[in-house]
């Protein structure tokens, strides 16, 4: 049976570091709690939740925690891209026989100036390898990064030969004309903007929500916006959530997000980060949370905090 397109305002899970360095599972699994209180669904191990600086044993243990925890699959959407595509198919296989709705893909984005016979060739073996029909695929298009952009060609033949278990997409291309393009193109997809500010034009053509760094501090107004965006109160939802994205995105994202949680909870522990990344400093934290304050942010609020 085919499992229910996501729709929504989804976090790429900031990850709790413990002095030692290792995940903080408890946490982390607070975290999750909270946010999916406040009305935001999970995308664990994107590209703010320090993924590619996680194993791969302790990204499924964490991914363990939080079903054995009762927190729902259905509601998860964890990132899965490695540039091996074993790597990538036996992560991907541990999220679907956990229950998760579906896998966040990242292209391999080691090599550069790929073809896209090899960028197709690539998706076809770990959804072969995969070999499971519960598959629903969404592709994460971030080319800032990885330097490999998924062009609509090899989107189109991926959705020609695995129908069904190609769903949708993530672009955090930045790009307004890519991401109008492919909700024209592609009305079948799942098609979510990695920025709320792009929520209200977004939505108008089809898109499901967003899967935003911002929706860690931020997931009730977010979730909100993306609920309500067509609505009388819309266009003072989505100011007051591009208010908060501005301030934040001005700094170094995982940092920035890590400080206010810091701040909010009073526990310095989400302040670590693992290297090569470096937390703000004093004057640069203390900028930050003014601005924020100016920019009429309510605060976390109840978040969870695990002493």
């Amino acid at each position: 049976m085919a499992s229910p397109a996501l729709v929504g305002a989804f976090a790429p899970v900031v990850t709790p570091f413990k002095p030692d360095g290792s995940a903080d599972a408890a946490r982390y699994l607070a975290h999750c709690r909270w946010l999916l209180a406040q009305g935001a669904g999970l995308a664990p191990f994107g590209t703010n939740s320090e993924a590619n600086s996680i194993p791969l044993a302790e990204r499924m243990q964490l991914l363990e925690g939080l079903l054995a925890a009762g927190l729902p699959g259905a509601r998860m959407l964890p990132g899965t891209g490695c540039c091996s595509a074993q790597e990538t198919a036996q992560l991907s296989r541990h999220a679907l026989e956990l229950g998760c709705a579906g896998v966040l893909m990242l292209p391999p984005f080691f090599y550069k100036g790929l073809s896209e016979e090899g960028l197709y060739a690539y998706y076809a073996e770990v959804i072969e390898r995969i070999g499971d029909a519960r598959l629903r695929l969404y592709l994460y298009h971030i080319p800032a990064l990885t330097g490999v952009p998924i062009a609509h060609g090899v989107i189109e033949r991926l959705l020609r030969d695995f129908p069904g278990l190609v769903v949708g997409i993530k672009d955090s291309s930045g790009d307004w004309a890519n991401l109008q393009v492919m909700l024209e193109r592609f009305p079948e997809l799942a098609i979510f903007p990695a920025s709320e500010s792009l929520v209200t034009r977004s939505r108008a053509l089809g898109a499901r929500g967003c899967i935003s760094a911002t929706v860690n501090i931020n997931p009730a107004g977010i979730a909100e916006l993306v609920a309500r965006w067509d609505q009388a109160e819309g266009p003072a939802l989505q100011a007051a959530a591009d208010r908060v994205r501005q301030v934040v995105q001005a700094r170094p994202m995982i940092a920035a997000l890590k400080e206010v949680l810091a701040r909010e909870l009073h526990d310095a522990q989400w302040r670590r980060v693992r290297p090569p990344l470096t937390p703000l400093d004093a004057p640069a934290a203390e900028a930050l949370m003014a601005e924020l304050r100016a920019a009429g942010f309510a605060g976390v609020g109840a978040a969870g905090s695990a002493a």
